[in-house]
């Protein structure tokens, strides 16, 4: 493991690759936005909340069984990410995507503050809780939709609207994760920000980058199954060694 608290305490090899880069790969996890003020699902729960399972409030099941429970559980989640904003971190991937010739964003958070922050092409592969989509016809309505109703209902059959997001015993979407995997196994660097490489099937995408010949760069407040195997491990908050990275790689 590699704690990296200045510009000087970065490999020069770790730099080197960043500059030769021709694909960089970033992939985040609740970490990232952590930092913003975002609570984890879990964290979330609290006050009318603390009383629910998770299995209560995010699964097929209880949206089917409780539709007005599981909508205002995700209306109180979308009235707290309104209030907070992309952070450095969000900010110095921007940043970086703006200096090597193919980027590639993947997350794992449904926060949309990637997007925020001005990445584009971001691959989400647990959907955006900023969106909705039809419960019956699976297509995301992109147009505001106006109703008294909870949950309201799909402007064009009718079906009442659910948050964009995987719920647990859901599959990730299948085009999102083919572009993630095929990122993994395309780049020549890839980044393993904020996330505990524990949630099955995008907790493997490192590992895929590692087995594909890729320099695999951790950055995580917390060790991790991916620490001890990872190229470089630097331990601290993304929004602290992102900045720092870009400053040591790109000086301005």
């Amino acid at each position: 493991m590699i704690v990296a608290r200045a510009e000087s305490d970065f490999s020069d090899s770790l730099i080197e690759a960043l500059r030769r880069a021709r694909h960089l790969v970033a992939f985040t996890g609740a970490g990232v936005s952590a930092e913003s003020g975002i609570p984890t699902f879990r964290d979330a729960q609290t006050g009318l909340w603390a009383r629910f399972r998770p299995e209560e409030l995010a699964t097929p099941e209880a949206f089917h069984a409780h539709p007005k429970r599981v909508w205002q559980w995700y209306a109180s989640r979308r009235e707290q990410i309104a209030r907070v904003k992309p952070n450095a971190g969000h900010r110095a991937l921007v940043e970086i995507a703006a200096r090597v010739p193919r980027f590639t964003l993947i997350t794992q958070n449904v926060d949309g503050l990637h997007r925020a922050a001005g990445s584009r092409d971001v691959i989400e592969l647990h959907g955006n809780i900023m969106r909705n989509r039809c419960s019956a016809e699976n297509v995301v309505i992109d147009t505001p939709v106006v109703s008294n109703a909870e949950p309201p209902p799909c402007p064009h059959c009718g079906a009442p609207l659910r948050p964009d997001v995987v719920w647990f015993g859901e599959f990730l979407p299948i085009e999102a994760m083919n572009a993630a995997e095929a990122a993994a196994n395309e780049c020549d660097v890839f980044f393993s920000i904020g996330t505990s490489t524990q949630v099955y099937p995008a907790a493997e995408l490192p590992f895929t980058a590692l087995r594909a010949g890729a320099m695999v760069v951790e950055i995580n407040k917390d060790s991790t199954p991916l620490t001890e195997v990872a190229t470089f491990s630097l331990r601290g908050a993304s929004g602290e060694i992102l900045p720092r990275l870009l400053r040591a790689a790109w000086p301005s």
